[in-house]
């Protein structure tokens, strides 16, 4: 048996995505394994028993490093999800779509022992009279759609007025489930914290920017240098573990009112360190990419 192995890579092209796919390349190049890149499957079709992009059948690839947050489609996911019933993908579909959903990342999260805002979800028919007497128990309280990414759709709702002008959102909704969590008393600021592998990569905090609660850089939030503590850490690795994910980046805020960490969101597609970032000091990069290189060898065997 050949020991030659070929996988198939989409990542992201801005931010300094760009250079990083040709170290990973390069670094995979040095272990014998060739990597065809650019693997769009928005461009893919299924052809009976395969899957065919630019001529390439990709379910004859040993793996799929699959790593494009701001892209996807359904067309896309739904090939994911096909192509990783064949072969290995990074991170796996199911890890994927877990992560992608807020509702059943923190629904795994609390079942494993790892704290969480208070939530509920329940139908969108029902929401009126049990979020008036969530927001009176709760005293305040976010709502989130279950799936999306940079804070987008996330509501602050402090008052019965809040509620109210909600609730012409909700009716013109396609979606039947409403979601929100109970919003915690914090610094305005956060953790995140990059897993790969179950292993510790780096850490930074970001700040919400002028009169915002949320944190997210494309919200107005900005990054800053911090140090990660045990406790933090610890948090991070098992919220990793608990979804699934061979690469997370966990978001962290500390509860002041409970004083405790508490998960707000677990990403299976965290950004690399951008130059700017790393003309500050955030420095993870070369040590993300060996894990990630380390990772695809031994998935590959």
């Amino acid at each position: 048996m050949s020991n030659k192995r070929t996988i198939g890579m989409w990542l992201y092209k801005n931010g300094g995505g760009d250079a990083i796919g040709k170290k990973i390349i390069k670094k995979l190049k040095e272990r014998n394994i060739l990597t065809i890149d650019n693997i769009n499957l928005r461009d893919a079709m299924a052809r009976n028993k395969n899957i065919v992009h630019n001529g390439i059948k990709l379910n004859k690839l040993d793996l799929f490093f699959s790593y494009n947050a701001g892209e996807q489609t359904i067309y896309q996911t739904y090939l994911y999800q096909a192509l990783n019933r064949i072969i290995p993908m990074i991170n796996t579909y199911d890890a994927f779509a877990l992560t992608e959903d807020k509702f059943q990342t923190s629904f795994i999260l609390r079942n494993a022992g790892i704290k969480t805002a208070d939530y509920r979800l329940f139908h969108r028919d029902d929401s009126q009279e049990k979020l008036h007497k969530i927001l009176k128990k709760w005293g305040g309280m976010v709502y989130k759609p279950t799936n999306g990414w940079g804070g987008a759709g996330l509501t602050k709702i402090e008052n019965s007025d809040n509620l109210q002008s909600l609730f012409p959102t909700l009716n013109q909704s396609n979606t039947r489930e409403v979601f929100v969590e109970r919003f915690i008393n914090y610094d305005n600021t956060d953790f995140r914290v990059d897993i790969v592998d179950g292993q510790y990569v780096g850490c930074y905090g970001r700040k919400a920017g002028g009169n915002d609660w949320r944190t997210n850089v494309t919200s107005g939030g900005s990054v800053f240098m911090r140090e990660c503590n045990d406790d933090v850490l610890k948090v991070a690795i098992n919220a990793a573990k608990a979804c699934g994910t061979d690469i997370a980046g966990v978001d962290i805020i500390y509860d002041q009112e409970k004083e405790e960490y508490v998960v707000l969101e677990v990403n299976g597609i965290p950004a690399f360190a951008t130059p700017e970032q790393e003309k500050m000091g955030l420095n993870f990069n070369d040590k993300k990419i060996d894990l990630i290189v380390d990772l695809i060898d031994r998935k590959t065997h």
